[in-house]
């Protein structure tokens, strides 16, 4: 481990319904990141044809989910009403706020002929007096997000700012979130833009201020330095940090910063007051613990 990390996250590897997630955030040495409060690297899983992804309609409240996907594709339904397809590079940002329910799922198309899936789904929690905003979602094809080329590594800026340069999708507190491929020999100068900053290993080859990182890992660094990521073959990584937001509790699918806000969206699930995700006739349903 570098002078510039401070701890390194192993992942705890969940099995989704037939594709494992490797869950990083939250983890026993660390809750969130800036903003961000889960992380879970999806896949890469290879469907059969006639099967694929289907996670049943569940809710939110008082964050935003972000997708961001490397390969395959999902469909995505929600309580507003919202039926949007995500292919790699475009980004599908929820805001819960007060609550939302929403479902998962391969499209028909690529469930018939055999589909794949590798990406990243994040949570990113929602600052103090935005807990409550209306439910919303956006969708940005990958057209739409900063891509550019910097001492051989592609950057994609999929929220916040750095480099001088500002992603269209709206974040509501100060964050980073970034997608890095190298190429071998490759540098990346991560500055300290942000107060908290962390490293997602998504292959081998990486290397931080001189130490490598193991692939599938979350180095948390060091604040108030600018750090050097390199390349010792084709790699890539995540960049995921911002500014701090204070407590934030999470339980299943709930994150707040009052726990009575989320012992009161659990009965609103039990009472199905969260709305109906249009054609989905099933849901998950409250866990008992």
């Amino acid at each position: 481990m570098s002078e510039s990390t401070q701890t390194v996250i192993s992942p705890h590897i969940q099995d989704l319904g037939g594709f494992e997630a490797r869950r990083l955030l939250p983890s026993d040495e660390r809750t969130m990141v800036g903003p961000f409060i889960f992380f879970d690297h999806l896949g890469p899983a290879i469907f059969p044809p006639g099967q694929g992804v289907d996670v049943r309609p569940h809710p939110h409240i008082n964050l935003a989910t972000v997708t961001y996907l490397f390969a395959g594709a999902l469909l995505h339904r929600d309580s507003l009403g919202t039926m949007q397809e995500i292919r790699p590079g475009a980004v599908n940002w929820m805001t819960a706020g007060k609550g939302i329910s929403h479902s998962e799922r391969s499209p028909e198309a690529e469930r018939s002929a055999g589909s794949s899936l590798h990406g990243i789904q994040t949570w990113v929690a929602l600052p103090d007096g935005a807990e409550e905003v209306d439910p919303s979602f956006h969708h940005h094809p990958a057209t739409e997000i900063p891509t550019w080329e910097e001492q051989g590594v592609i950057v994609t800026l999929i929220a916040g700012a750095t480099h001088g340069r500002t992603s269209p999708v709206k974040a509501l507190s100060p964050m980073l979130y970034l997608d890095l491929q190298f190429t071998a020999g490759s540098q990346f100068i991560l500055p300290a833009d942000y107060s908290e900053r962390a490293v997602y290993s998504v292959t081998e080859g990486l290397i931080i201020d001189g130490q490598p990182l193991a692939q599938h890992r979350l180095a948390v660094l060091e604040s108030a330095q600018p750090v050097t990521i390199t390349a010792s073959a084709t790699a890539r990584c995540m960049i995921a940090g911002g500014e701090p937001l204070g407590t934030r509790y999470k339980w299943w699918n709930f994150v707040s910063s009052r726990l009575d806000r989320i012992e009161q969206a659990k009965q609103d699930w039990r009472d199905e007051k969260f709305g109906q995700v249009p054609d989905e006739t099933e849901c998950i349903p409250l866990p008992e613990h």
